[in-house]
């Protein structure tokens, strides 16, 4: 006798850039207030499709998002995040990127800013972005 056993999905795989302009500001931007978790601020990035890899997944996002071009070479591995979407496990990663070609231009953010380090802190964040905000302000 056999049993049925439900596979849940595995963690949603999230990847985000902290852009660092010349005057080592970060860009953030502002959710849509229609979107889950609207009117909070984000890191630009997104999920991981099947077969990409995270770099290829925020060079993807970059580009759809803000209309920039980078290459997974000017991408640096920062640090992680955990958290929950809903019931399912979350896996956020962070990449800091400093090089990128075209002018930042959001697509569909409501608001969006390029704010230092310690500003990050007064933003209103979802669960996951928050413990990254810490570790961009000591890594910069």
């Amino acid at each position: 006798m056999s049993s049925l056993s439900l596979q849940s999905p595995g963690p949603l795989l999230v990847v985000a850039a902290a852009l660092v302009d010349a005057q080592s500001r970060i860009f953030v931007q502002q959710r849509p207030a229609h979107k889950n978790m609207g009117g909070l601020w984000e890191f630009p990035g997104g999920k991981i499709e099947p077969g990409e890899t995270p770099e290829a997944a925020l060079v993807r996002e970059l580009r759809e998002e803000l209309s920039i071009e980078t290459q997974t070479a000017c991408l640096a591995p920062a640090t992680f995040a955990t958290g929950l979407i809903g019931d399912r496990p979350l896996l956020l990663l962070l990449y800091v990127c400093r090089k990128w070609t075209g002018m930042v231009q959001p697509t569909e953010a409501a608001d969006s800013r390029w704010l230092r380090s310690h500003e990050l802190f007064t933003l209103d964040m979802p669960p996951a972005d928050q413990p990254l905000v810490a570790m961009l302000d000591a890594l910069l």
